[in-house]
């Protein structure tokens, strides 16, 4: 594993101190290695050194060197999927899911570990250097509370014909979000890609086939992302989604992209399980990662069978409450169903109303993020306003100076 990849990701780059408050780097490490029992124990694994503790953390380290390789069982499914009916396809994943959720070491759908980890640290720094507060560059711009970001994967021609109702049902309520085409899956809709631009929505490339072996050799990767980066300057695009979010850290960085949103904090459901715990955005290397931290559509109502959008408004409250990040993949595809469309159009309906969070296209959210961390104080950085860390009693420091939470009435 290249750990150069996370680090940029440490507490001191998260938090951004301001200029003449912030921190020597020895209590920085003192603060760091006293709050690492927070994490998981296999996240220790190499020491408690910030280095060694973002790779296998961010970089999911702990789940070992040949956690990106597909397995052999799904090697073979991907080559006889094709053929497979789709409610056999979908009673598998079911299975699969369960069996992962229960021997998965994270916790779902709130992992709150890596959060608590970092709000430890600050604790720390704050004994430390005997101060009951701290300045800091607030999370999100113009002191909002949280960031709220919805994305979709349209994945096949019939969800490409469904995605006009989702962009006209997000922009009737003040939304708006990316779509990512599958290049050679489909027909492409032209004139839909540029419809959606002249919108305000923003649209990005979701793999190239969607077939679930673009990650099953390094050589046939690297042919496949020369196609890919053509695709990605031919649409316009900044970011990239992998189908089915198979995923290599390391060979993705040849992908002429801003931003990618293949990882996730933690999800038991998907082919390659773990997560990244992080409900921040990060630097992956030379792109922004931006992970996904609301249980996608599908998983939602075909895997568990929620009826209302629940277990979404359970995880917002988590990441309103830590300044987060509420990153959302639906599909097209899933959302023609009659209950997914429901249970979307209640979330949005009920985000509406709400007026604390920072919402944004992906790609608006990765460039703020990459701003905030190169600026070297407030008068660099647009839309940046100061908060602060202040000691408390309790599970966390508290952060002063966002927009408090707002909590209008929703059925949910």
């Amino acid at each position: 594993m290249k750990a150069d990849l996370y680090e940029q990701n440490t507490p001191a780059h998260l938090w951004r101190v301001l200029p003449g408050s912030t921190p020597p780097e020895d209590v920085w490490a003192a603060s760091i290695a006293e709050a690492a029992h927070v994490l998981p124990a296999a996240a220790r694994a190499h020491g408690d050194d910030m280095r060694a503790l973002l790779a296998m953390t961010l970089g999911e380290g702990r789940f070992g060197a040949r956690h990106w390789e597909p397995s052999a069982a799904q090697r073979v499914y991907y080559a006889i999927k094709p053929a497979v009916p789709r409610r056999l396809s979908r009673m598998l994943k079911r299975a699969y899911g369960e069996r992962r959720a229960a021997s998965l070491e994270l916790h779902w759908p709130v992992e709150r570990r890596y959060v608590r980890f970092q709000f430890e640290v600050v604790r720390n720094l704050l004994r430390h250097m005997n101060r009951s507060s701290l300045p800091f560059v607030n999370f999100w711009p113009d002191g909002r509370r949280y960031a709220f970001v919805l994305t979709h994967d349209v994945e096949t021609g019939d969800g490409q014909r469904f995605v006009p109702a989702v962009a006209d049902l997000e922009a009737a309520l003040g939304f708006r979000s990316s779509f990512n085409f599958v290049p050679e899956r489909y027909r492409l809709d032209r004139g839909l890609m540029d419809e959606l631009r002249a919108r305000g929505f923003e649209v990005g490339v979701h793999g190239l086939r969607h077939d679930g072996k673009l990650f099953f050799d390094r050589q046939e990767f690297m042919r496949q992302a020369e196609r890919i980066n053509g695709y990605i300057h031919e649409f316009g695009a900044a970011g990239f989604r992998a189908p089915l979010t198979q995923r290599h850290p390391e060979w993705m960085q040849v992908l002429d992209i801003e931003y990618d949103s293949s990882f996730f904090d933690t999800d038991p459901y998907e082919p390659i399980t773990g997560g990244t715990m992080s409900v921040w955005p990060y630097r992956l290397g030379h792109f922004i990662e931006l992970p996904y931290t609301l249980a996608q559509d599908h998983t939602l109502t075909v895997i568990l069978g929620e009826s209302t959008p629940r277990l979404w408004f359970t995880k917002l409250d988590f990441l309103r409450e830590v300044h987060g990040m509420a990153l959302l993949c639906t599909h097209p595809d899933y959302l023609q169903s009659r209950r997914t469309w429901r249970i979307y159009n209640e979330f949005l309906r009920a985000m509406s109303g709400r007026t604390d969070h920072y919402h944004a296209l992906p790609r608006e959210v990765a460039r703020w993020w990459r701003a905030r961390s190169e600026a070297d104080g407030l008068q660099d950085l647009p839309g940046g306003t100061l908060g602060e860390i202040v000691g408390v009693d309790g599970d966390m420091p508290a952060i002063a100076g966002a927009m408090p939470a707002a909590r209008p009435n929703m059925t949910a």
